[in-house]
């Protein structure tokens, strides 16, 4: 048999034509703890929905041992989902709530026999009312609470609640138990507790989880493999281990635990330069002097005497905080850059020290720029102007009117304004990465275009901006058409 329960091939999903889920393909183990992670609206509950049957694609097939799925209602898959909210039924007691889905429930009764016509046909029956206590006893069981049949679940406390939604998700017997932040309305100590009684379940049924989760130490703790999501788009894949070692771009290492993420320069295979100063590593195959992003996690800096052979880079204490088993010492190296470093060890110092510090060869992570430059298509409105992203911009042209262009921005050539109105269109802070020295954000318009932006001034995600850009900075190319497009 197939090892994959579901497979989602090419899967998108938009709402008044904004793609909420983008051309996704993942597949799903038999018995495995898979946990889609993301920051909200990355789409990962939309994706789950999907996989539910709550919501049909826009395009795309969705596969459940081998067999198209896409367009079967809820009911007729073998796939439960526990909520966050619960969804429990006030006017029924615990055992009614965990016994509802099994009372509508048909069985096959009896072996199958040949009509008149030669067909073969399968009677079906309903569970007995001994059948349905067996189940819902065993069930109750299973989450612990055997002595609580007959409690109204509104006696109930989140956690008791919580498990009464999986008892009643579970009682049914499904292949796949899909959860959506199932323990988001919990106080710390009870998720910590209902995550290890998750992941004793898990191993006790054997059964397929999806969970859907933002925290990313609940992901971490949990799963057997770990997708993380961004604006609709699967990130990396990978082991919990993998993913958190090894990044595959600078937004999974920035939301996957602390990390120092700075730009650099990849000057040859194994050699590093970042901030005038260059360093050994172990990653090969980029370009000559290629600019890349790279990724240090703060438990992988050490603290050593500036006086060291060990001494890569010098920096000077900011800070140091007690966090019970580490330090957390915040610096600014000194270079022709001076970055801002996160460190965690057990070496205490004191603010204006000046330190040194040490990193193996192999715990500088580097990867690929998503992006070097913003491009974006655009058209000639008139004597330098540009029309582009809803938008019209001074430029430096000799282009006609109606001519079809190609402009290019640096990242830091764009100028975000606090009141939209002052800029020449207004965007939403959509990505938000320190880079050790200025913040880099996605910014996206209204029109759904994204802009890459370096500025030295702290944004939040969610805030709105104005976009201005010097009529000097923007590059402005014909689109050279082919001669079959002409």
């Amino acid at each position: 048999m197939d090892d994959k329960i579901i497979e989602i091939k090419n899967v998108s999903k938009s709402y008044n034509n904004k793609p909420v889920v983008k051309n996704i393909s993942l597949s799903i183990r038999r018995g495995e703890f898979v946990t889609l992670l993301g920051p909200s609206g990355c789409g990962k509950t939309t994706t789950l929905r999907m996989i539910a049957g709550f919501e049909q694609p826009t395009s795309g097939t969705i596969l459940f041992n081998g067999e198209d799925i896409t367009l079967l209602p809820p009911h007729k898959r073998n796939i439960n989902t526990v909520f966050q909210k619960y969804a429990l039924f006030p006017h029924l007691n615990v055992f009614g709530n965990i016994a509802f889905g099994l009372k509508m429930k048909t069985i096959p009764d009896g072996e199958p026999t040949t009509d008149k016509r030669g067909n073969k046909v399968q009677k079906m029956r309903h569970l007995t009312k001994s059948e349905i206590s067996a189940k819902v006893n065993a069930a109750l069981k299973m989450v612990d609470l055997e002595d609580y049949g007959h409690r109204a679940v509104n006696s109930l406390s989140g956690g008791q609640q919580q498990r009464v939604a999986i008892a009643r998700a579970l009682v049914n017997e499904p292949q796949v138990l899909l959860l959506d932040e199932p323990l988001g309305a919990l106080d710390l100590k009870m998720r910590k507790d209902m995550q290890l009684e998750l992941m004793q379940m898990h191993k006790q049924l054997g059964i397929t989880f999806v969970y859907v989760t933002h925290d990313q130490e609940e992901a971490l703790t949990m799963s057997d493999t770990i997708v993380v999501m961004k604006d609709g788009e699967i990130q990396q894949i990978g082991t919990p281990t993998k993913v958190y070692d090894e990044p595959a771009n600078a937004f999974v290492a920035d939301f996957i635990g602390e990390s120092n993420i700075l730009s650099g320069t990849m000057v040859k295979d194994c050699c590093v330069e970042i901030s005038g100063h260059k360093f050994e590593c172990v990653d090969k195959g980029f370009k000559s002097n290629e600019p890349i992003d790279v990724i240090i996690r703060p438990e992988d800096i050490k603290i050593v005497e500036t006086s060291s052979k060990q001494c890569l880079v010098e920096a000077e204490v900011l800070s140091c905080v007690f966090k019970g088993d580490h330090y957390q010492v915040t610096a600014l190296t000194f270079g022709d850059e001076r970055n801002e470093i996160i460190i965690h060890d057990n070496v205490e110092v004191k603010t204006g020290d000046t330190i040194g510090l040490y990193i193996k060869p192999f715990d500088f992570h580097i990867m690929h720029k998503s992006r070097l430059i913003n491009e974006l298509d655009g058209e000639i409105y008139d004597r330098n102007i540009v029309s582009m992203c809803g938008g019209r911009f001074e430029c430096v042209t000799d282009l006609p009117e109606s001519t079809q262009v190609r402009v290019k921005v640096d990242f830091d050539d764009v100028e975000l304004t606090d009141d939209e109105e002052d800029g020449t269109i207004g965007a939403t802070i959509i990505s938000a990465i320190y880079k050790g020295s200025y913040w880099q954000y996605i910014v996206r318009t209204d029109n759904y275009y994204d802009f890459f932006v370096d500025n030295d001034y702290e944004w939040s995600i969610g805030d709105r901006v104005g976009i201005k850009i010097a009529p000097e900075k923007i590059i402005v190319e014909e689109v050279q058409h082919s001669e079959e497009e002409v």
